[in-house]
């Protein structure tokens, strides 16, 4: 979890969470890892960051990355629609092979997308979909492992009476 601001220049927490499992080098199946969930506090929108070795990554690029969902983002340099083929988010974006269970103590998530649709619906339906503010300089972002089971295992919980007083 970390401090950013979202689109619209608002503080919020940041929290990025997978589970990996780790295997010994003499055993036959390599590593493997679930999908970067990126959620931003007081968003309902969730970003998944896939590595090639998932089939849901998308061809938007490579290495970790989300792409563009079709109508809801825009690229923040041009200010242009973002489709699945524009990439969004990406984790050490500077390397091609990267792979979610290498991921170490640190990580760098660039941002390239702002939201097109801050809200959707009106009223008590109204949902938020701002997400973290694109940035040309990646965020870094310290790694913090738990073991499975452990009673510290759970990622932190976001303050949601930030979110109630607005």
């Amino acid at each position: 979890m970390f401090p950013a601001e979202n689109s619209a220049g608002e503080p919020r927490q940041v929290r990025l969470s997978w589970q990996s499992a780790e295997y010994p080098g003499w055993w036959f199946a390599s590593n493997d890892a679930t999908s970067i969930k990126v959620e931003t506090q007081c968003s309902d929108r969730v970003w998944r960051l896939r590595d090639g070795d998932d089939a849901d990554a998308g061809a938007c690029s490579t290495g970790i990355r989300a792409c563009g969902g079709s109508g809801m983002d825009l690229v923040a340099k041009t200010g242009k629609p973002a489709t699945e083929s524009i990439r969004c988010m990406a984790v050490n974006a500077g390397d091609p092979d990267a792979r979610i269970p290498d991921v170490g103590g640190k990580l760098e998530l660039l941002v390239s997308c702002t939201p097109a649709v801050v809200t959707e619906g009106s009223g008590d339906e109204s949902r938020n979909l701002d997400y973290i503010r694109a940035s040309s300089v990646p965020y870094t972002v310290y790694v913090r492992k738990a073991p499975r089971g452990a009673m510290n295992a759970r990622p932190p919980a976001f303050d949601e009476l930030v979110c109630d007083a607005e």
